[in-house]
């Protein structure tokens, strides 16, 4: 009897095993495949439920919470920041600080039109008077002159002249002229006095304006950070129009500080050229002065001769 190919029971049991091991191999390969198929079909990103389900709508709530949320942010941030949007949404106390700043703004605009206007006027009168007493012979005639002058030139010359008719028989005339220019100092003084009201605002406001726009920097901030730990959030678009509120306080106290500054100087050297001014209208009604009382020496003198 003819045998087949394979004679004995290790070799019938050898091929048993190699076709349970290339069907265990095509199986893993059949199952590999289908998962790895399967993963790639569900969208990226998008995590599988484990253990539950998603409830249905929970996903659409949340959707209409987040944009609703983001439309409010939106909202708050993206509003129109113009000075006065920003003023109207300010505090009170800011927008009390604001209102005095902008008040010592226009004061001080106020002040300079005054003073330029007055000390202009002032400064020409006053030269139109110390070239017509230069001109005039005795302090009378000089009187005559400035009948209808109102410089300080005819409170000079008046001084004089009333001087001299208090102090009738007095050969002394060091003493009449000692009383004279201490006349003068005094209405030099009071001029001063006249031409510089006014100033000392200026000073006060170029010198408070920026901290009191300061002292509202720091007042809005405060708000602005109160206001930030209230929303939780750090977004810009939403703390960005609280700082600008608050910033704009410090810009509008630089805006008044900087001119009452710049206008301060600028009076102090026109009024200084104007008290000089007035300095040289004293001194040329005191040479008056003398030459009037050496003619009343001279005259007695002559009459006694003839």
């Amino acid at each position: 009897m003819q045998q087949g190919p394979f004679k004995s029971k290790n070799d019938r049991s050898a091929l048993r095993q190699l076709a349970l091991a290339i069907a265990l191999v095509f199986a893993v390969i059949c199952f590999g495949s289908a998962g790895i198929a399967q993963q790639s079909a569900a969208p990226a990103g998008v995590s599988q439920p484990q253990d539950q389900a998603t409830p249905p709508g929970a996903g659409v709530a949340r959707e209409s919470n987040s944009s609703a949320s983001t439309s409010k942010l939106v909202a708050v941030g993206m509003r129109e920041l113009s000075p006065w949007s920003m003023f109207v949404s300010a505090s009170l106390i800011v927008q009390a600080i604001m209102a005095g700043l902008v008040f010592a703004s226009l004061v001080t605009w106020t002040i300079f039109v005054a003073k330029f206007i007055e000390l202009f006027i002032a400064k020409r009168r006053l030269q139109g008077a110390v070239d017509s007493v230069t001109g005039a012979r005795t302090l009378g005639e000089a009187s005559s002159m400035l009948s209808s002058d109102r410089s300080v030139m005819r409170s000079f010359v008046a001084a004089a002249i009333e001087e001299i008719r208090l102090s009738p028989g007095l050969d002394s005339d060091v003493g009449v002229k000692e009383r004279v220019a201490s006349s003068f100092s005094e209405i030099t003084r009071t001029e001063a006095r006249r031409v510089r009201f006014g100033m000392g605002m200026l000073a006060t406001i170029g010198a408070t304006a920026p901290f009191v726009g300061l002292f509202g920097t720091v007042w809005g901030i405060m708000n602005s950070f109160i206001g930030i730990s209230k929303l939780q959030t750090t977004n810009l678009a939403v703390v960005a129009p609280g700082i600008a509120e608050a910033l704009l306080a410090t810009a509008i106290g630089l805006f008044a500080a900087i001119p009452a500054v710049m206008i301060y100087n600028h009076f102090s050297r026109v009024t200084k050229g104007y008290l000089d001014l007035v300095g040289r209208a004293g001194g040329t009604v005191m040479r008056q002065l003398s030459r009037d009382l050496d003619r009343m020496h001279v005259t007695p003198m002559r009459r006694a001769a003839e």
